[in-house]
């Protein structure tokens, strides 16, 4: 991952912090892809997808998570759920940043599970 990206991601976690979000696990890999970050909101586990953008041209942040992103994002949730006792209450969000420092918009429950 590149600097961006980690700064994005490093970005993205302070923001969920700020929300009273406790982070757990930070770029969660396995065959199937990659999670940026892994949360807790009370007892619900949340799986975070941080996308950075410079502009908002061609769409921006929220435009790049496409059906094929979600499809993997999915198996690797469910990968990292096997691998745990119990199954929480689970929710996918969205962290979308644009430009080098900008604020950042948070979508809870941004695949509509």
């Amino acid at each position: 991952m590149n600097n961006r990206g980690k700064d994005a991601e490093a970005h993205a976690a302070r923001f969920l912090e700020e929300q009273r979000l406790k982070i757990v696990e930070r770029n969660y890999h396995c065959r199937y892809g990659e999670i940026d970050l892994i949360a807790r909101d009370g007892t619900t586990l949340v799986f975070v997808e941080v996308r950075a953008r410079k502009s908002s041209a061609f769409g921006g942040a929220g435009a790049s998570i496409t059906a094929s992103k979600r499809q993997k994002l999915t198996r690797t949730t469910l990968h990292y759920m096997a691998g745990i006792s119990r199954t929480p209450q689970c929710r996918f969000d969205a962290v979308l940043l644009t430009g080098d420092d900008g604020p950042a918009e948070w979508i809870r429950d941004a695949f509509g599970t």
